[in-house]
């Protein structure tokens, strides 16, 4: 067997949420190991579009809900980090676009706008016309409404490199996790053979949390999946576009953000309405037909005839809520020794990291004294999908 360890904080799951909390607990003076039985964010992580949310576009109903206000806060937190002044150095994290914007097509710009005149959302979004129009929408043809929101859009491997440094030592590529337990309490986790006592082990491997459970004899929290059917698109003719285009509905029509391709040409990820529910139930080809059916109507201009496309899909992991709906906020469970949670979205992962803080603090764990780390088998980076699909 090999060498036991010891640490203060066992983290399983190395997602943006699981390297933030890493890089949060480290810079508070805690020794940390995060374990991951495949690559660096190669779950939920590498597959998100990197928005940034403030909230805005759960407010498309016309009111600002729990959802909105719950995660207002994070693209200031994000901002802080981003310039190397926040509660992470993050310097260094490519920015894809310092704003998100809305985009309401000609049929919807009445609408729209006296809502986004409304004290509900002043400060939070400004209109924008001509050379302010995203690039993608900077065409006589254009009809529509387009609104800035102070959001950002990160690219997200860079984002997972940087998490990685900063966890330096503390990474571990392992296959099999077991419970340790002594006199009926869980000390820490068997992994690959090799004990790893700690004070405190937190599960944030997102969909894998319930498999993680499973071994460790539990069957809470419950988990939800709630998948999506993601489109991408390769070609010449893209220009970077970072939007929310509206429909109807409470939800976006298609949310596009655009990510660059090794070869100098733009890939843009759509995601929204197109990716939920029928598009969940569509195969590939329908939904990239649907796709090319929705940019052809809203962007009648742009010629994809060279334009490759592909599909993804993608399974929110979740906390287990009536009626599949979306949470609020980041979740966490406490059970003893076992912390586990899910940020339920990119932008909330500094919310987990704080709830993890607070149950050590209210616990009272403190740093403690630890042999160093030997040097461990390390987990690659995940590749982004417009790598892998094109």
């Amino acid at each position: 067997m090999s060498q036991a360890l010891s640490t203060d904080i066992l983290i399983v799951g190395g997602g943006i949420a699981g390297l933030w909390l890493n890089a949060r607990l480290r810079r508070q003076g805690f020794a940390t190991l995060l374990v991951e039985n495949a690559t660096l964010g190669g779950g939920q992580s590498v597959k998100s579009q990197g928005i940034i949310h403030g909230g805005a576009k759960y407010a498309l109903h016309g009111a600002l809900t729990g959802a909105s206000e719950a995660i207002a806060d994070m693209p200031r937190r994000w901002r802080e980090a981003l310039a190397g002044s926040g509660e992470l150095d993050l310097s260094g994290v490519r920015l894809l676009s310092d704003a998100h914007y809305l985009w309401s097509p000609g049929s919807l710009a009445g609408n729209i706008t006296s809502f986004f005149a409304s004290k509900a959302v002043r400060g939070r979004v400004d209109q924008v016309k001509g050379e302010q129009l995203p690039p993608a929408l900077q065409h006589p043809k254009f009809r529509g409404k387009v609104y800035r929101l102070a959001e950002l859009v990160l690219d997200v491997p860079s984002l997972i490199a940087r998490l990685a440094e900063l966890a330096a030592d503390g990474l571990l590529a392992a296959e099999s996790i077991a419970p340790l337990h002594e006199q009926g309490q869980l000390v820490g986790l068997i992994v690959d053979g090799r004990e790893i006592r700690a004070q405190r082990i937190v599960l944030s491997a997102g969909r894998g949390n319930a498999e993680l459970l499973a071994a460790l004899g539990l069957t809470q929290p419950a988990q939800q999946l709630r998948p999506l059917h993601m489109v991408l698109v390769k070609g010449p003719t893209l220009k970077p576009l970072y939007a929310h285009c509206l429909g109807g509905g409470p939800k976006p029509r298609v949310t596009v953000t655009t990510h660059p391709a090794a070869d100098g040409e733009w890939v843009w990820y759509l995601g929204g309405d197109l990716a939920e529910a029928a598009g969940v139930s569509r195969d590939a080809a329908a939904q990239i037909q649907a796709a090319q059916q929705e940019i052809s109507t809203l962007l009648p201009w742009l010629d994809l005839s060279s334009a490759r496309w592909a599909t993804l899909r993608v399974d929110r992991a979740e906390p287990a809520q009536s009626g599949l709906v979306r949470p609020d906020n980041a979740f966490l469970a406490d059970q003893g020794q076992l912390l586990v949670g899910w940020p339920t979205k990119l932008a909330l992962a500094p919310d987990f990291a704080d709830r993890v803080l607070a149950a050590l603090d209210r616990d009272g764990i403190q740093p403690a004294t630890h042999a160093p780390l030997p040097a461990l088998p390390r987990p690659a980076v995940a590749r982004p999908a417009w790598k892998e699909l094109f």
